[in-house]
């Protein structure tokens, strides 16, 4: 089973994918480790500190580690990318966005990096943009339940009807 979680930042998604592995006891992918291992990296944006990926590249080196592993839980605001043959269930984390307002500044985002996300999250980007691909999304709000719970919730309604 490939699960690809995705969300915007802040909105709980590798707490969520971590928890999820560990709960099916299958591989977890952080998708910022594959990027660097591979050296997927193409540029810095200074404005947003943070790399630009060529979205193409990291699918064919993502496709080509799903073919190896078979059950996997791809964590990344990019994992969403990847072609639907390739995935099971896509996972859009969703928070309240005075929530994420908070946990974004908890971080030390700047303001302008801050107002990014919160627009992403309000336009609801992750979403649409895995419909428009084709994914089988379910959407986990992470305000107010906590991770485990909301993990547990999310095995019953999706992994066990499977």
């Amino acid at each position: 089973m490939i699960v690809c979680v995705t969300g915007t930042p802040g909105t709980g998604k590798t707490k969520f994918a971590k928890e999820l592995a560990r709960k099916l006891k299958i591989k977890y992918l952080d998708v910022n480790k594959v990027i660097k291992k591979y050296k997927l990296e193409e540029e810095f944006d200074e404005q947003r500190k943070c790399c630009i990926v060529d979205e193409n590249k990291l699918s064919n080196v993502l496709k080509h580690l799903i073919k190896k592993e078979k059950n996997l839980i791809i964590d990344s605001h990019l994992s969403h990318y990847l072609p639907k043959k390739y995935v099971d269930i896509c996972v859009v984390t969703n928070c309240d966005i005075k929530i994420l307002k908070k946990r974004l500044e908890k971080r030390g985002y700047s303001k302008e990096k801050i107002r990014e996300n919160l627009d992403a999250e309000i336009f609801d980007v992750c979403y649409v943009e895995a419909k428009d691909i084709g994914h089988n999304v379910v959407r986990v709000d992470t305000s107010k339940k906590n991770i485990k719970k909301l993990v547990k919730e999310f095995i019953e309604n999706y992994i066990k009807k499977k």
